[in-house]
């Protein structure tokens, strides 16, 4: 009995430790030839072609979605001027029938027209209808934009 715990057999700290008896170079030569669960080298490339290609569909969506902002900002400021000056036009109190155009220093270039319509249906009334049309375009690039804005305003009939 001595002489078996002399070599280790029967020994509770010898079999606790019994793994250092395999080298570990061996181990791992043991776990790859073992029929371990794991991914295949194919897997990995598809997962991550299928990665790479929501990646980019994600990304494109933001750089449209910029773009869209952009532009939506140029119409915006572009709204806001041209209603700036319908409201300028609108006010004045001697309208008569009338175009201009008009360039900012911004880039804006202003194209109003005033004309009387509705006239066979005004004609027996004191007042006369005029339509106001005023178109804003500016550049941007090398495209063109524009936005118009039309509206109607009753004045009194001159005697």
């Amino acid at each position: 009995m001595m002489n078996k715990m002399a070599r280790g057999i029967g020994n509770t700290e010898y079999r606790r430790y019994s793994f250092f008896t395999v080298s570990p170079l061996r181990r791992f030569a043991g776990l790859l030839n073992s029929k371990a669960e794991g991914f295949t080298l194919l897997e990995i490339l598809v997962t991550l072609a299928l990665l790479g290609i929501a990646i980019t569909v994600i990304l494109q969506l933001f750089s449209s979605n910029l773009r869209a902002l952009s532009v939506s900002k140029d119409y915006v400021s572009a709204a806001i001027r041209a209603e700036a000056k319908m409201r300028e036009i609108l006010e004045d109190t001697d309208l008569t029938e009338k175009s201009w155009s008009e360039v900012t220093d911004e880039g804006y270039r202003f194209d109003a027209a005033i004309t009387e319509t509705l006239q066979e249906r005004t004609e027996n009334l004191q007042v006369r209808m005029l339509e106001i049309a005023l178109t804003v375009q500016w550049s941007e690039g090398l495209k063109t934009k524009f936005l118009t804005l039309k509206t109607l305003k009753v004045v009194l009939k001159r005697i």
